[in-house]
């Protein structure tokens, strides 16, 4: 399952909507160096998918770097293990569901603080929610449009 940036399908809207979290100097953990880190939605760009999953790609003003890849599913336990299709454990479903730091993807030292700031702070913001998922929408529209205009049959000589 192939994930995209949502900024490379919509540009603009990505723009004025990638939630940026500005840490300062007396950051409660201290575990963050000061700096804008801003979270990059991706989306599964998988034809036919509705996996209704994010993973937020984030990056450092400072570094100008990845930090992190949060990978997360808004959807419940039994959505999950329905979407899986095979008998799945408990481990993946609550793998799918997140937040996590995806496994799969590059982390920096600075990776389980920002998942923190995710968790705490973002995560029960739902205004902010419902913005990715009207993202994860739109980005899908974007890719059936493509996907049923690639399928129409050629008219004409």
């Amino acid at each position: 399952m192939p994930f995209e940036l949502f900024l490379s399908r919509l540009p603009e809207l990505a723009e004025r909507e990638t939630r940026t979290v500005t840490v300062l100097l007396d950051n409660p953990s201290g575990q963050l160096p000061p700096a804008e880190y801003s979270f990059l939605e991706m989306f599964c760009n998988e034809p036919g998918c509705d996996c209704r999953r994010v993973f937020f790609t984030v990056i450092s003003s400072r570094t100008e770097q990845l930090e992190a890849v949060i990978a997360y599913g808004w959807e419940g336990r039994t959505f999950y293990r329905r979407w899986l299709k095979y008998p799945s454990t408990k481990e993946e479903v609550d793998d799918l569901q997140g937040p996590i730091l995806n496994p799969m993807s590059p982390q920096s030292i600075h990776a389980p603080a920002i998942l923190e700031i995710f968790t705490d702070l973002l995560l029960p913001d739902m205004d902010f929610m419902a913005r990715v998922k009207r993202h994860y929408r739109l980005f899908r529209d974007t890719l059936e449009r493509r996907t049923n205009f690639s399928r129409r049959p050629r008219t004409g000589g």
